[in-house]
């Protein structure tokens, strides 16, 4: 290998599959209380939830293109010769700007990839780029593969309330009033890079239905990765997972987890996400 592989910690990808590649992760911040933590390594998911219950007052921010400088000069040092860095949507966060800032200035090429998605989305990119490099690819191809990934992904997800996304302003005030006032259950997606209202159902388990048939949809007739995460819902997580399993006619890999303090703060608990992916 010779090209390495840089993501943040909104991917979420488990950590044999971080150490199989060598992926390096850079940490988003979560604030907590005017406090400091990076996502992954010092708050968990659930310090999030209490937070969000107790106070609400919790927020994110991007890392600093120092921290995204120093994991370039160690990939140097590691001997690689170039660097894909892949980063959530910069719809929604500053992160992959600070990756670009940084890139100018290290030791070795960097080409910095804005994935326009967060979690799995992101994941599944990051996952495609570092198999590639893994076989002794060249930057470029590895570049293209990750491309391709991100652009032929489809995330969708439920959420119980579009307060903490209204919040922390991910998402329009008048989709949330539109949630509130109806008393229905929204259903998002990522759409070009930004999480949008795709449909308002009346109830938690028709949400969770139609969750589901737009997964179904999403992945046709290809072989497809599917990544089903969520926050403090792992019964709906994992009964979602099986129902794709006799639904989805040509699947690859699953993966199937809770997603981390970062994304949490925006979401709030009982989030349940479902990302189709070619494979």
């Amino acid at each position: 290998m010779t090209v390495a592989v840089v993501t943040d910690s909104t991917a979420y990808l488990p950590a044999a599959e971080l150490s199989r590649y060598g992926i390096a992760v850079v940490p988003v911040t979560v604030v907590v209380g005017g406090r400091e933590f990076l996502d992954g390594a010092q708050i968990s998911a659930e310090a999030v939830q209490g937070a969000l219950r107790e106070s609400g007052a919790v927020s994110t921010s991007r890392p600093s293109p120092a921290q995204f400088a120093d994991v370039y000069e160690a990939c140097a040092g590691r001997g690689f010769t170039e660097v894909v860095s892949l980063h959530l949507s910069g719809a929604m966060s500053g992160t992959v700007e600070a990756a670009r800032l940084a890139a100018q200035s290290a030791p070795l090429p960097v080409e910095v990839v804005d994935s326009r998605s967060v979690g799995m989305g992101l994941g599944f990119s990051v996952l495609a780029a570092a198999i590639a490099a893994s076989r002794g690819e060249s930057l470029s191809a590895v570049v293209s593969r990750a491309r391709w990934c991100a652009y032929g992904t489809r995330s969708f997800f439920y959420v119980d309330t579009l307060e903490h996304l209204r919040r922390s302003g991910r998402i329009g005030a008048a989709a949330n009033l539109l949630g509130t006032a109806l008393a229905v259950k929204p259903l998002l997606h990522v759409n070009n890079g930004a999480v949008s209202l795709l449909e308002k159902v009346r109830t938690a388990s028709r949400a969770l239905s139609r969750l589901e048939d737009l997964a179904v949809v999403a992945a046709g007739a290809d072989v497809v990765n599917v990544g089903v995460q969520h926050m403090g819902a792992t019964e709906r997580a994992e009964a979602l997972v099986e129902r794709l399993r006799g639904r989805v006619p040509k699947l690859g890999a699953v993966w199937v987890g809770e997603i981390g303090a970062a994304i949490g703060v925006h979401t709030g608990p009982g989030v349940v996400g479902v990302t189709v992916s070619p494979a």
